[in-house]
């Protein structure tokens, strides 16, 4: 197999060779290693199977949901007491409802009589479906899913990861039969069909129309012509100072006369595009950062192909987070880095400087992580898709192509909020025949990308799988890494109603580093909880340090401790980083060396 050969220059901190910005791919010395081609995988006759059936079961494995039934089913057979306590709960609402139909005419019936929406329930939120025959229903459909949930859960014997696929499944497969996806049962459709004279069914189907047309001809959304890379988003005046095969590293030229001297590098997720985190200006962090007086810098990573499918996960962090540092340090030398990772490129971040700390390598001055995991017990639904046999088959999947698709990823998380992202639209666009306005947000979300074979399975596997980092089985250059190593202090952010990366989940942060931990929870979720500028008056936010010998404090004690701000995290974070920073010097020069013949941002990896 072919390895990664770096060319060194200096030496960093802590020995590692820091690298040229020219990557080359050598096979490694003596007798050259044959690189592994999908046929010589074994049982690739099994694998082509199952990646022709993951065309028509949009990737998700048919051993998994059949194992996951009959678990729930067969413990369900042979339990005749639950069996007669469900039996004994749909006679019960039953005859409520049936009591709430006789009388739905009467006007001292009240709607919502037998049950009403969960909170964070919008389907039916408008004073239109407290109306009869509308309301019933409603009731009814809410009925049946409460129904179906109770059947599905507490049923003793059954693993909790079996009874969370079957309740999910169940979930969805109700979803699509609600009400409000029906233009004759929702009131919302009907009174404007009525009002528009049935324009808004024209109107619904040009939509749909035009939504196929894109999904057939594979362009990109009609939010891209407004949102251009590099020109309305993207756009924070920069340039690409350090390029390998796998990054290019922007520094954003400074705004302000003087910068602190610690810079600050960005470290994103990897599946989508850096540019989160550098929206149109006015939801850019990047550019309130440079606007604060910070020296940033940001990886954009380089979108994968075919021949990348053996690139492994560490090769992120070497070619990545690594490689950054080097480049940082030269530009700017004997200086701390303030370092923030976002999700994915979170988790790898937290991997670095466990690592470093490991080593003996002491560049980062702080560490920041959005979102980001690094225990995958309580990862949220995601893990849904993550056992054996499912991962078994993303991997056949990804097998012959060589990377997972942007499709799969973006349908796993639609899935996760379907009411939302699939069901709410369909009302919206086609039922009602409106448009969603295009804004920064769509347009990035759009804008996907590929994922290496050999990355991906290594990611699921040693961290959803077997949660090896937070269990101290993780190894970094042939040795075990400890997050515990890390002294750093830390900034950590959860999202309310982050569905990808529980605030939870985050908070374990808490009791693996050995660290002052600020945890910060924000309002919104992964996305929007994340881009949440000043300018914006409907965010708020609760805040809460603990020092590294301070006791443990579990996150529903949290929340009563920590104290509510109304506001963007943003100001929170930044007076944080001034806090642990110098005084404010001049600005540093914009690259080193043959930084010249490279691009000005956005450079050329965002684009592929």
């Amino acid at each position: 197999m072919s390895v990664v050969q770096l060319v060194p220059r200096i030496e960093g901190p802590a020995g590692e060779p820091s690298v040229n910005p020219v990557v080359s791919i050598a096979p490694p010395t003596g007798k050259p290693a044959m690189k592994p081609t999908p046929a010589s995988e074994p049982y690739p006759l099994d694998r082509a199977f199952h990646a022709m059936l993951a065309r028509f079961t949009g990737g998700i494995s048919p051993a998994a949901l059949s194992l996951a039934w009959l678990d729930w089913s067969s413990h369900l057979a042979v339990a005749p007491q639950r069996q007669a306590e469900i039996a004994r709960n749909v006679l019960r609402d039953t005859g409520r409802f049936l009591e709430a139909s006789l009388h739905a005419a009467s006007p001292d019936q009240r709607p919502w009589s037998v049950i009403q929406p969960q909170g964070g329930d919008r389907r039916f939120r408008e004073p239109q479906w407290e109306a009869a025959p509308f309301n019933l229903f409603a009731q009814a459909f809410l009925l049946g899913e409460r129904w179906w949930h109770d059947a599905t859960t507490g049923v003793r014997g059954v693993s909790r990861a079996n009874e969370a696929i079957v309740e999910f499944s169940v979930r969805q497969m109700l979803d699509v039969l609600a009400p409000s996806n029906f233009a004759a049962t929702n009131p919302e459709v009907l009174e404007k069909a009525f009002q528009s004279g049935g324009e808004n069914f024209v109107f619904g189907w040009q939509n749909w129309c035009s939504d196929l047309m894109r999904l057939l001809s594979v362009s990109k959304p009609v939010s891209d012509e407004q949102f251009v890379v590099g020109k309305t988003v993207a756009a924070s005046p920069g340039k690409v100072v350090y390029r390998n095969e796998l990054i290019e590293l922007i520094q954003y030229y400074p705004t302000t006369a003087q910068v602190r001297p610690e810079p600050i590098l960005i470290v994103p997720a990897w599946i989508m595009k850096y540019y989160i985190l550098d929206l149109s200006p006015e939801n850019s962090l990047v550019r309130y950062l440079t606007g604060q007086g910070f020296s940033v810098f940001a990886v954009s990573w380089r979108n994968p192909e075919a021949k990348d499918r053996d690139v492994a996960f560490d090769d992120y962090r070497k070619l990545g987070v690594m490689a950054a540092l080097d480049a940082i340090g030269r530009i700017i030398p004997g200086r701390k880095i303030h370092a923030l990772g976002y999700c994915l490129g979170g988790t790898l971040l937290s991997i670095a400087a466990a690592a470093m700390a490991r080593d003996g390598d002491k560049r980062l001055g702080t560490i920041t992580l959005l979102a980001a995991q690094t225990d995958f017990t309580e990862a949220g639904e995601l893990t849904l898709f993550i056992n054996e046999s499912q991962v078994a088959f993303l991997e056949d999947m990804m097998w012959k192509r060589g990377y997972l698709d942007t499709t799969q990823m973006a349908g796993a998380f639609a899935l996760l909020r379907s009411n939302d992202l699939i069901w709410s639209r369909l009302s919206h666009d086609y039922l009602m025949g409106e448009s969603a306005p295009p804004s920064d947000l769509m347009a990035w979300n759009a804008d996907a990308t590929r994922l290496p074979y050999r990355m991906h399975s290594e990611y699921l596997r040693k961290l959803f799988l077997n949660n090896d980092l937070a269990e101290g089985r993780y190894r970094v250059a042939g040795s075990s890494i400890s997050l515990s190593d890390i002294h750093a202090p830390m900034f950590v952010v959860g999202t309310r109603a982050d569905h990808v990366a529980p605030w939870r989940s985050v908070y374990k942060i808490h009791y693996q580093v050995d660290a002052d931990v600020t945890f910060l929870l924000t309002s919104g979720g992964h996305n929007a909880g994340v881009v949440a500028p000043p300018e914006e008056s409907w965010h708020s936010y609760q805040v809460l340090t603990k020092a590294a010998d301070a006791p443990y404090v579990g996150p529903d004690e949290w929340l009563k401790l920590a104290p509510h701000i109304e506001g963007s995290w943003w100001l929170e974070w930044s007076s944080w980083l001034a806090a642990r920073s110098g005084e404010p010097c001049a600005p540093p020069q914009i690259g080193i060396g043959d930084a010249d013949s490279l691009p000005d941002a956005p450079g050329d990896y965002v684009h592929t």
